[in-house]
């Protein structure tokens, strides 16, 4: 098994910053939204809502609402008719997308190595 390895002494700083990236990234949806974004571009609220199946408006307007006022992504209200809506990602949140790709990779090994159990 690999050693797991700290860049450096663990600090309050340091705790603190993964605490806020947690709460950041944390529920059942804001990844997804991230990812979808970053994979389809630019999208409206219901090409969202299609890709995350299972969410419904609700969490998806407030998801989608913490993600903006943490600057993740940004809400353009397009001047059509009717009004729509696009969302996108922000240059700040591509920093989330190695986090986001470990992850994944994390949960491919993890899936195979519990079916292989």
């Amino acid at each position: 098994m690999a050693e797991f390895k700290c860049e450096s002494e663990p600090t309050i700083d340091r705790q603190l910053a993964l605490t806020d990236a947690i709460e950041l990234l944390s529920g059942k949806w804001k990844i997804v939204i991230l990812r979808s974004l970053h994979l389809h571009g630019p999208m409206r609220f219901k090409d969202l809502q299609e890709i995350s199946k299972g969410i419904t408006p609700k969490v998806l307007s407030k998801e989608l609402q913490q993600l903006e006022e943490n600057l993740l992504i940004t809400r353009t209200v397009n001047n059509t008719k009717p009004v729509t809506v696009t969302y996108a990602l922000t240059g700040h949140a591509t920093e989330t997308l190695p986090v986001i790709n470990a992850l994944i990779e994390f949960g491919l090994k993890h899936r195979k190595k519990i079916k292989n159990k």
